[in-house]
């Protein structure tokens, strides 16, 4: 566990000191409301203390957070999270929903950039255009979930997916893959082929020496949106992205955590993902000076 200096009033924590809880600690550093009291290994949960912390951001694999959100919210703390498990985060969101309004606690769970602020897009996008179609295309880059699950793989040593998009929401996941040694290829691409991760998409699973040869964290996105507004159609909106997928994700979770303080001193309890909160309150600053700034 490394303590920090105490820089502001709102007192966060990082659970996880991967990319992301790496990524967390530089951006709360630059945020001049933000109080970095401490960063803890993913099983040094049990020394978050609730008068300690306003909120705990979870810098561990998606398949971590369900428990470990559990266990924070059921002692009345705070949680941001970046859970990327598209299909489950329904789920999710119910079930922390009931643990957070039991124990007056907020969550915000997805907290990333997808899903996270390119949901927030989406969701503008739609109300521009209530007909249409969206279209959300990753990459190319490093998909830091696919990459994770990869890597936790039984035989595999390291491991790098990254993620290339083929056009209208479809994508070829390309999995390079570094071997324990002793370790059967040919199970390990059944593995792989078989995760819920993998599963839907084109994956092909490839044999390297050595991983980091090839390490990036480069990643992007194009959201495309062509639809109607009222009786017009051929409108069309889109967005292009290209960033630093830990950089980026540690911000949101920032921000993230920003919202979930003030939902909580409001008694807002209960479990959100980023469309169900207002943008202003991810943002550091007086209201009234934002609106002056921004409307």
């Amino acid at each position: 566990m490394i303590i920090m200096k105490t820089l502001s009033p709102t007192r966060i924590a990082v659970l996880g000191y991967g990319n992301i809880g790496k990524a967390i600690e530089q951006a709360a550093n630059m945020s001049g409301d933000m109080n970095l009291v401490g960063i803890f290994h993913h099983n040094e949960l049990e020394l978050i203390k609730k008068e300690e912390v306003d909120v705990v951001l979870l810098g561990t694999p998606s398949r971590d957070v369900p428990h470990m959100a559990k266990q924070l919210l059921s002692k009345g703390i705070c949680t941001v999270d970046s859970f990327d498990i598209h299909t489950q985060i329904s789920a999710l969101h119910k079930e922390l929903n009931e643990i957070a309004k039991t124990n007056n606690a907020v969550s915000v769970i997805s907290a990333g950039w997808d899903p996270g602020s390119d949901s927030v897009v989406r969701c503008l996008m739609q109300a521009l255009m209530p007909q249409g179609i969206t279209y959300t295309n990753f990459g190319p880059g490093r998909s830091m979930g696919h990459t994770v699950a990869a890597r936790s793989i039984e035989g595999v040593k390291d491991a790098l997916s990254m993620t290339i998009p083929l056009g209208t929401g479809i994508h070829r996941r390309m999995v390079y893959v570094q071997l324990e040694k002793g370790a059967d290829f040919e199970a390990v691409k059944s593995t792989i082929l078989k995760d819920d991760y993998f599963a839907h998409d084109e994956t092909h699973v490839i044999q390297v020496d050595d991983v980091q040869t090839l390490n990036n964290v480069a990643h992007g996105v194009n959201l495309v949106r062509n639809g109607v507004s009222g009786t017009t159609h051929n409108q069309r909106m889109e967005m292009n992205m290209t960033i630093n997928n830990p950089a980026l994700t540690g911000q949101i979770m920032v921000a993230s955590a920003r919202a979930a303080r003030r939902m909580s001193d409001k008694q807002c309890y209960g479990c959100y993902t980023m469309i169900e909160i207002p943008p202003i309150d991810l943002l550091e600053g007086d209201k009234d000076t934002l609106i002056k700034q921004l409307v």
